[in-house]
């Protein structure tokens, strides 16, 4: 079983960014090379998901296509949510993101990743050779994503119209 922690430092308003890692859309923006699709076979396909929900993602990863289903299963707005494989190629899954505002204004937004290799003899060999950074880097490539939407206007093509930030 592997654990790692990331920390992204984003210059917007912790409600912002707390929505945009929520976000089917922005999740699939960030994942682009697996070629990941939000399948109807989940409960949701777009928009932001909240406390129960899942999604089912499709998507090549080391060559093969898998399904892997999360469900929100803890959601703090806006300073904490949890999600956890439900069903998928992983023995187990769990992101735990955590979000908090600095001083600055700056929103620091924490990962905490837990992830266990399917089968019990090769899957520590591979979570030592190649699982941690891979998932690593697919984690930055996340945050990197939703920190330049944050951080500029494109973020309001993803986030619910209704909703108003407050004024700081």
């Amino acid at each position: 079983m592997i654990r790692f922690e990331e920390t992204t430092f984003i210059a917007a308003p912790i409600d912002r960014v707390f929505d945009l890692s929520r976000s089917v859309e922005v999740h699939l923006l960030a994942n682009v090379h697996g070629n990941e699709q939000a399948l109807a076979t989940g409960e949701i396909t777009t928009g932001l998901v909240d406390l129960g929900q899942q999604v089912t993602w499709r998507a090549k990863h080391f060559g093969f296509w898998h399904n892997l289903t999360s469900e929100a299963t803890a959601v703090e707005p806006p300073t904490y949510f949890q999600v956890t494989m439900v069903k998928g190629i992983f023995r187990c899954m769990q992101a735990d993101h955590l979000l908090r505002r600095l001083p600055s204004g700056v929103t620091e937004l924490k990962d905490i990743f837990t992830i266990a290799a399917p089968l019990p003899i090769l899957g520590p060999i591979a979570e030592a050779l190649f699982l941690r950074r891979y998932m690593m880097a697919l984690n930055r490539e996340r945050n990197a994503v939703i920190k330049q939407l944050a951080e500029s206007d494109d973020w309001q093509r993803y986030l619910p119209i209704h909703r108003k930030e407050p004024v700081r």
